[in-house]
């Protein structure tokens, strides 16, 4: 029953069994982007799926294939690419906010129609979350489902400060995957024709003592938020295709809530007030 936590590697007794304890599911999304000249491009996604996969062995449940497209280039994305990455090729593993949102729609069925109670939907690509909790909102309007929708940066919100491929980010992917960081490259920020390629101004300063520490103040963060929303209730009666649509369009018409096709940071939104 260890031996894995991952649906698509657990047998189906390993699955049953998991599930019976803790019917519970997570799902890492993240996005290959350009996170400086000294850190990979899937570091959102690398972070996500540590956070699921540790969560899961210490609290229970089974972590879903990982989501490794997200939102970008759309509303307030745009002038930030062009300020950090310029006329250079990003290499994005984006899609358009109905592609994602609707997709996402899609697994929340498949959790809920395999047994799942309550679903985790933890995201290191941060803030595109307001996007993701409508359609949580949306779905649960339908489902009696507990849904816990959140970016790494929000479980240590006035502990640890975010950033982009600064300090915050490539501590952590330090501790998660060492071997995907080379902070000789740093320097190429000034000599490469990518120019700064979207890297933070104190990632020099980034450690995996430090990412370490960011990573289980975290578990326990969301390990607090799971627990809060036990007991997760009765099972879910299934749910059709025709009647997902049907949520799909509540989510359409809500189009101009979409912060990613906003021109306004949310972030800076959520400071200004």
């Amino acid at each position: 029953m260890n031996r894995t936590v991952r649906w698509e590697e657990l047998l189906p007794r390993e699955f049953v069994a998991r599930q019976e304890h803790l019917p519970l599911v997570y799902l890492p999304l993240g996005l290959c982007e350009p996170h400086g000249h000294a850190a990979a491009f899937g570091l959102d996604t690398f972070k996500a799926e540590w956070l699921c996969e540790q969560a899961a062995r210490r609290f229970g449940g089974i972590v879903a294939p990982t989501q490794g497209y997200h939102i970008h280039e759309t509303g307030y994305h745009r002038p930030w690419l062009e300020e950090v990455i310029g006329d250079a090729n990003p290499h994005l593993a984006s899609v358009p906010p109905d592609v994602l949102l609707r997709m996402l729609l899609f697994q929340l069925r498949a959790f809920t129609n395999a047994g799942f109670r309550a679903i985790v939907i933890l995201t290191g690509h941060h803030g595109n979350q307001a996007d993701l909790r409508l359609v949580a909102e949306e779905f649960t309007r339908t489902r009696n489902a507990a849904i816990i929708t959140v970016s790494d940066p929000e479980l240590v919100k006035g502990v640890y400060a975010g950033d982009h491929a600064g300090r915050y980010e490539l501590s952590q992917l330090m501790h998660v995957r060492p071997d995907l960081v080379d902070l000789q490259r740093l320097p190429d920020a000034r000599s490469s024709t990518l120019g700064r390629f979207a890297q933070g101004d104190d990632a020099s300063e980034a450690t995996a003592e430090y990412g370490q520490a960011i990573l289980e103040h975290s578990l326990d963060e969301l390990g607090r938020r799971i627990a809060a929303c036990q007991p997760f209730g009765n099972t879910v009666e299934k749910l059709s295709i025709d009647a997902t649509e049907e949520i799909w369009q509540r989510i359409a018409a809500r189009r101009d809530q979409w912060c990613t096709l906003s021109e306004r940071d949310p972030d800076q939104a959520e400071v200004a007030s």
